[in-house]
This record gives C-alpha cells, sequence and structure tokens, in this order.
C-alpha cells in the first residue's frame, strides 16, 4: 500500500465516522429535538460525563433482502459502549429514534449481546436507553432472520445477580424494549414521552378493537402505580440523574466492596424530634418517611416506586456514609397494613439489596394484612409468603425495629423479634406487639361475655384495659423477644455501631441446598 493509499484509507475511516455524528444528521437531529427530545449520544454525554468509549459505531444492517431498498441505519439503530458514570466504567446501549425509529434490527441485537458480554467479564453495571419502536418491520418479516430469536434475555439472565442493570424508557418501550426493560433491578421513565408496555396503540386496537393512546396503554405515571417503573422524572435530564443516584448506592458487581460516602455524617432535619414523631394512639397516622430522614444521613434518601403500593416504603439510604436499604410500612396508607402489592414491593427491593450487598433497616408499623376477596384474590397468601422468603434468605445484615403495631402473623413476615435471626431486634416505647389487635381480640373470643353484661360497653372496654396492661415492649424485652427497648433518639447511634460490628455477610444456613423455590 502506498503513502497515497494510507491516506485514503484513513480519509474513508474519518469521513465513515463523521457521517455518524448528530452534526452529520442535523435533519434528522432537529426532528428529535422538536419532540423535546435529546438524540442518543447527548443522553449518553449526560450521563457519563467522564468520557465515553463506543464500540460498534460502524455496524449497519448489512446488504438489502432480495426486492428491498437498502436501510441507511447507522450503528443499526443503537450506540453502544463504556461509559464512564461519576468516575466509574459503565456499559451503556442507548438507541437512536432517528435512525429507523430506533427499532431492533439483527446487528443492533448483536450490539447488545457484547454489551451483556462486556459487563459480564468485566464486573461492570449495564444500562439501557430505551427510545425505538421495538422488532423492527424491515427484518421481522424473515424467517431466516426471526428464527434463531435472541440470546439476550439469556444474557440478562447471567447478569441478573451479578451486575446492576438499568433501563430508562426516554421514547416509545413498546414490545422487546418492554421485554428488555423487565429484566433489569431498576426502570425509568420520562413522563409525557416515555412508555413501556406490550404492544402499542395501533396493534392493541387491531388485536382487541380497543382504541386507546399509547399513554393510556403505557404511560409513566400509569406504569409506576402499576409496579412496572421504579421512577418518574419530568424529564431526561431527572431520569438520567435517577440512573447516577441509583448507581451510587451500588457497586459495580455483586463481589465488590460497597461504596462508602465522605463524612462528615449528620441526620436530616426531624432528627430533633424523633422521639415525638410516632403518636402514642395506634389510630393517628404519620408519614413514615419523616422517621427514615431522622435516622439516614442528611438528604440520602432515594425512594423506589414511591406511587406503587404506597403502604410500604422502599428507599435507599446511607447511615454514617454506609449505603443501605429501608423497608419500612407506612401508616398513611391502609395503615401500612401489608396487601399483595406491598408484598410484592418489598420482596424485590430486599433481593436487589442483598445482591449488592447492602444492609436492611426494617421499621414495623402495620395492623396485619388486608383482608377480603380482593385480598384473596391477589394471591396474598403466596405473595405475602415471599416477603418472608425474601427477608429469610438474605444474608447481610438486618436490623429490625418495631416502630408501634405488630401484630400477628405479618409481624413474623416483617421479620420482627427472633423470626429472621436479625442481628438487631428493637422496639420502641411506642411498640405494640401481640398475635392480634386488642380490640379484634375481644370481640372475637368475648363477645358474648361482655353482650351478657349490665353494662356491655363498660365490660368491653374493661377487658381491653385488662389486655392492654399485657401489651408492653418492657414485657417484650422482659421475654427477650427482642434486644432492647430503646428512644428513637438513640437508634442511629445503634445502628452505626452495628453496620461497623456486624460482619457484611452471614454464612449460608444451608451450604450444601441447591436453591430454594420462591413460594410465587
Amino acid at each position: 500500500m502506498t503513502e497515497q493509499d494510507s491516506g485514503d484509507a484513513a480519509a474513508r475511516v474519518t469521513a465513515a465516522y463523521d457521517a455518524l455524528t448528530d452534526q452529520a444528521r442535523a435533519e434528522k437531529v432537529a426532528k428529535q429535538h422538536g419532540r423535546g427530545k435529546m438524540t442518543a449520544r447527548e443522553r449518553i454525554a449526560a450521563l457519563a460525563s467522564g468520557g465515553f468509549y463506543e464500540f460498534g459505531a460502524l455496524a449497519g444492517p448489512g446488504p438489502a433482502q432480495q426486492g428491498a431498498a437498502p436501510l441507511v441505519a447507522p450503528g443499526d439503530g443503537v450506540v453502544t459502549g463504556i461509559g464512564y458514570v461519576d468516575g466509574r466504567p459503565v456499559v451503556i446501549a442507548a438507541f437512536d429514534f432517528t435512525v429507523l425509529g430506533g427499532s431492533n434490527g439483527a446487528t443492533g441485537m448483536a450490539k447488545l449481546d457484547r454489551c451483556a458480554e462486556r459487563a459480564m467479564n468485566d464486573g461492570l453495571p449495564f444500562v439501557m436507553l430505551h427510545d425505538g419502536g421495538g422488532h423492527r418491520m424491515q427484518e421481522a418479516l424473515d424467517s431466516r432472520l426471526a428464527a434463531p430469536g435472541s440470546r439476550l434475555m439469556l444474557r440478562l439472565t447471567d447478569l441478573s445477580g451479578h451486575v446492576p442493570l438499568v433501563s430508562a424508557m426516554m421514547g416509545p418501550g413498546f414490545g422487546a424494549p418492554a421485554n428488555l426493560a423487565a429484566c433489569c433491578d431498576f426502570v425509568a421513565i420520562v413522563r409525557g414521552t416515555g412508555t413501556i408496555g406490550m404492544s402499542s396503540a395501533p396493534l392493541v386496537k387491531a388485536a382487541t378493537g380497543e382504541d386507546l393512546t399509547n399513554d393510556e396503554i403505557g404511560g409513566a405515571d400509569i406504569q409506576a402505580a402499576r409496579g412496572v417503573v421504579d421512577f418518574v422524572g419530568d424529564s431526561e435530564t431527572e431520569v438520567l440523574d435517577s440512573i447516577r443516584a441509583y448507581l451510587s448506592f451500588l457497586p459495580s458487581h455483586a463481589e465488590a466492596a460497597p461504596i462508602f460516602a465522605k463524612g462528615p455524617f449528620e441526620p436530616g432535619d426531624t432528627a430533633q424530634r424523633l422521639d415525638d414523631l410516632v403518636p402514642a394512639s395506634t389510630r393517628t397516622a404519620y408519614d413514615v418517611l419523616d422517621v427514615i430522614e431522622g435516622i439516614a444521613d442528611r438528604d440520602t434518601i432515594f425512594e423506589i416506586k414511591r406511587t406503587h403500593a404506597p403502604n410500604i416504603v422502599t428507599t435507599f439510604v446511607r447511615v454514617g456514609g454506609r449505603p443501605m436499604g429501608v423497608v419500612a410500612n407506612q401508616p398513611k396508607y391502609h395503615a401500612g397494613a401489608l396487601d399483595a402489592a406491598a408484598c410484592e414491593k418489598a420482596a424485590h427491593f430486599i433481593a436487589v439489596c442483598d445482591t449488592f450487598g447492602l444492609p436492611l433497616l426494617i421499621l414495623i408499623d402495620l395492623p396485619g394484612f388486608l383482608v377480603g376477596a380482593g385480598a384473596e384474590e391477589s394471591g396474598l397468601v403466596r405473595r405475602s409468603a415471599r416477603l418472608g422468603y425474601e427477608l429469610g434468605n438474605a444474608t447481610v445484615p438486618r436490623f429490625v425495629i418495631v416502630t408501634r403495631k405488630a401484630y400477628g402473623a405479618a409481624y413474623i413476615v416483617m421479620g420482627g423479634g427472633r423470626s429472621i435471626e436479625a442481628d438487631l431486634s428493637l422496639a420502641w416505647p411506642t411498640a405494640e406487639i401481640c398475635a392480634i389487635p386488642i380490640e379484634s381480640a375481644v370481640d372475637l373470643a368475648f363477645r358474648s361475655q361482655y353482650e351478657a353484661a349490665d353494662d356491655p360497653a363498660k365490660h368491653r372496654q374493661d377487658l381491653i384495659t385488662l389486655f392492654q396492661a399485657n401489651v408492653d415492649p418492657l414485657l417484650a424485652a422482659d421475654g427477650f423477644g427482642i434486644d432492647d427497648v430503646v428512644l428513637p433518639s438513640a437508634t442511629r447511634e445503634l445502628l452505626v455501631e452495628a453496620l461497623g460490628r456486624v460482619r457484611p455477610r452471614r454464612a449460608p444456613r444451608m451450604p450444601n441446598k441447591r436453591r430454594s423455590i420462591s413460594p410465587i
């Protein structure tokens, strides 16, 4: 090869790369901006401010099928590479809506397979930014291309529990993008532009006759309420920031050490009134997030699935700089009672925390499980067991605190007392631990007795007062069913001490067992 030939070859390569830039596709980029959306490359730049090292940029769909016009698809519609998010390498795949609507082609899927390979081999989080229309129709109607299926679900299965898996729905996300997102630990969505669902409006109408919009089928707020997504942002920037925040609590892979923040550490504003936050009356509601704020490091609460199953709170926090997961009954909704959705929400969150080595703080204040035909139709029997199953399987440190109501089987499922051999089991002075709410027990077991009395109302109240004397956190401590009764204001110090002392993982109780079988 002559010097001129080398120069020509270099120029061709440079020109090929130049053609991929947003600047070279100004008209398509303007249309994307006109939809109120960033381009794939702009999103990557916003997320990976520490630099991005692309691979597969020159990949494309290849020669056109017989009788079809050649496809112009830079990068085959997906930008892939290694980006540095807050100084840490992360595998990123950003679907490009300006290229054939961000649809998934065979080469693009091969690039995603390569992303999964890099995440597996290098132990890196895998982030997918979705903005596309699922299968590419130009390739979907070809048995030769469709028959092999895709190994990507298999790859994501292998990655699950090894590295953090994240999806963000930045635009259309029906079909294949929804399937991929469902395999992830954290799913965020942009309100107004992002969607997620099995099928878009035109296909739904063709199949069922239902005349719905894409937003009515899979819009952000609808799918957040259903628990399909974990975080809703009002802008793309907010969603990208949520990914950054989520990853900040987790190590790059399951075997890596936790990421500690730098001090000094102070609790949130409610710490000064923590002793007065929980009302003594079990009929009075309060916001458990105020309690969490008073225990956690200031401004570290990052709530997951906020609008789904609001009767339970799942949130990341830091305590003394160390990342933790908190599962807390929320008395503002259903008095904190557990239903099927709350059990599933908490169980999944516990699994994420246990996978990535985050200690768990469980705050108990609940009257029990929701009851009735609706509860049974939801499969609550098995879904409640899954919550206890995940807590029992967890190998990370578990700290359990009864803040107020703690009744029956729900108390056990939440890990109360010695139920899960917690590393720290405490109660606050407002705790009320028993098998069933006292008034309900009196009505069930003693109704005939007090109704036969001269003054039924007085006799009923006398029975309630009698049994209330036996329901006391000091008696729970006296029987050593818990470790101690402590003031709320003393809780943070005890947690910091315990976090510095306990082992990061307990040994398996059944080391030779292949696996446990989830109740659902």
